[in-house]
């Protein structure tokens, strides 16, 4: 079960079980808000990076997963992203092998976003990347 936090004016929160089906949940309701805030341009991309950035959470830590999404008031240039989970363990860029099966998550995060980065929290972490809005 997923706790809805927020999905009201500029913000919109989420809270996931440690759970694998927490993927495919929070790309649904990412992609669902932004489709509610008329930004379906981005709903594609925003759904990987979140995808990927919670399955490096399921995958390192234990615990709860936060995803928010947030908007800027006025004119919109940039959709901020965030995912937060319990371990306080950084990520770290790795590279990634031909043959390798993972290990891309962050690559792509870094290179399909403006900017991204990391930040501790209270109990555990936030990684949090920007993406350009269209116009």
């Amino acid at each position: 079960m997923i706790g809805v936090l927020d999905t009201q004016g500029e913000s919109a929160e989420w809270t996931f079980p440690a759970d694998p089906g927490a993927v495919r949940t929070a790309r649904a309701v990412v992609r669902g808000q932004l489709r509610n805030w008329g930004l379906e341009e981005v709903g594609d991309v925003t759904a990987l990076l979140v995808s990927e950035l919670v399955t490096n959470a399921l995958r390192h830590a234990t615990g709860p997963i936060g995803v928010r999404l947030v908007r800027p008031a006025g004119p919109a240039t940039c959709l901020l992203v965030e995912v937060s989970d319990p371990s306080p363990a950084p990520p770290r860029k790795r590279t990634a092998h031909s043959e390798d099966e993972d290990g891309r998550g962050l690559q792509l995060v870094a290179h399909s976003s403006r900017r991204w980065g990391t930040r501790p929290a209270n109990s555990g972490k936030t990684v949090w990347f920007e993406l350009a809005l269209p116009g």
